[in-house]
């Protein structure tokens, strides 16, 4: 796992850490310490943590004009232990609702695992970004079973085109743009 880098070739456009107005603005990351794991497999120092023991995460782009964001994951989401989705929603997703964010495009193929505990916090972040939505990208086959067990798929879309979705091959924007034309489609078939 340690060779597993977040997405960079959007660097370009967009770097986390020097956005003032993101939750990891002025982090300094190194390239020969690695301190983060999960399950004891060290991962690549790149990755950012935010609370969680087992979760890592990436915000790969953010645009506050057009109120939406993509984020890779890394690791196990497992609400069940760590109660993941809390950290995630308090550390990043809420700060990021305060900009005015309200559309969030989840990377998980390297998620490992899901287990849930509920589904208040997913209510919340789905109530709180009123015309907004969160669209989760090439999950692991297991993880989207686990995710529809969860009954969170109300609050997720998932599934279907967004199971095998070439996303590397778009810019940012244009990846906005197709998968928000996928949502509309699936809201207003």
């Amino acid at each position: 796992m340690h060779d597993i880098e977040p997405h960079y070739n959007w660097r370009h456009h967009y770097v986390a850490e020097r956005d003032s107005k993101s939750p990891f603005y002025g982090r300094r990351y190194s390239e020969i310490y690695f301190t983060n794991s999960v399950y004891n497999y060290l991962i690549h120092p790149q990755w950012d943590e935010f609370g969680s023991k087992t979760l890592y995460m990436k915000i790969l782009y953010c645009n506050y004009d057009m109120h939406f964001t993509i984020i890779e994951l890394i690791g196990e989401w497992n609400d069940l232990l760590y109660n993941d989705i809390m950290y995630l929603y308090r550390q990043v997703i809420e700060v990021m609702i305060d900009q005015g964010i309200c559309h969030f495009i989840l990377i998980g193929e390297n998620v490992l695992n899901f287990h849930d505990d509920g589904d208040d916090y997913y209510q919340e972040w789905f109530d709180n970004i009123e015309d907004g939505w969160i669209v989760c990208l090439n999950f692991r086959e297991h993880v989207v079973e686990d995710f529809v067990k969860a009954r969170i798929d109300y609050y997720l879309a998932f599934g279907g085109k967004f199971d095998q979705f070439n996303w590397r091959a778009y810019q940012p924007i244009q990846l906005f743009d197709v998968i928000n034309s996928l949502i509309m489609k699936r809201l207003n078939p």
